[in-house]
């Protein structure tokens, strides 16, 4: 269990445990009361539950089943009542949906076969070879899931090619900015922050 700004948040060892990424988004969270709010691979809850108690309502996703049950418990004690949690991958449980703001921690670690672990939490951080491989993935698919203004904030690394995302974004028709940053370890850990022009 770990306690944040007044919320107890439960944790799982199948499930990634917040850390520097995580509040980093939340510390930069830009989130009007009126937003319908999409989360994408919301772990144990708490980013959901932080911003579901600033917006209209989110629509939080994992494809792992522990961080769904994780997520339930924590939304359930912090009386977020105004989460709702689906399984599926990226925009999959989505499908026909559109947000004001869609929010993605992203798995963003260059990842090799022999990296890999063989548990539900690899799914959290492996990025694929060049840690970009669910990125580009949740590019291409993300403006076909906001409102007209919408917005998108994610977190990813120096190691995943910030510019990279930044350039597709605006190829995308988003203007789209490193809008906060910290330096951990051997990386510089970024939330890009991008609405729709």
């Amino acid at each position: 269990m770990l306690e944040y700004k007044g919320l107890v948040i439960y944790k799982h060892p199948q499930v990634y445990e917040p850390a520097e990424d995580t509040f980093l988004l939340i510390e930069n969270l830009d989130i009007k009361r009126s937003d319908d709010v999409l989360e994408i691979g919301t772990g144990t809850g708490l980013i959901a539950v932080c911003a579901a108690q600033r917006s209209r309502g989110v629509v939080a996703t994992d494809i792992n089943d522990y961080a769904l049950q994780c997520a339930v418990k924590n939304t359930i004690t912090n009386r977020t009542y105004n989460v709702e949690l689906r399984k599926g991958n990226l925009f999959k449980p989505v499908q026909d949906q559109k947000f004001d703001l869609i929010l993605f921690n992203t798995p963003y670690l260059p990842t090799n076969e022999n990296e890999k672990i063989d548990e539900e939490l690899n799914t959290a951080w492996d990025g694929g070879v060049r840690g970009r491989e669910t990125i580009d993935r949740f590019l291409d698919e993300v403006s076909d899931h906001l409102k007209p203004n919408g917005r998108v904030q994610l977190v990813q690394s120096s190691l995943s090619d910030n510019e990279k995302t930044l350039s597709k974004l605006e190829e995308l028709g988003f203007d789209a900015k490193i809008t906060a940053s910290e330096k951990c370890f051997f990386e510089e850990i970024v939330v890009i922050t991008a609405k729709l022009k």
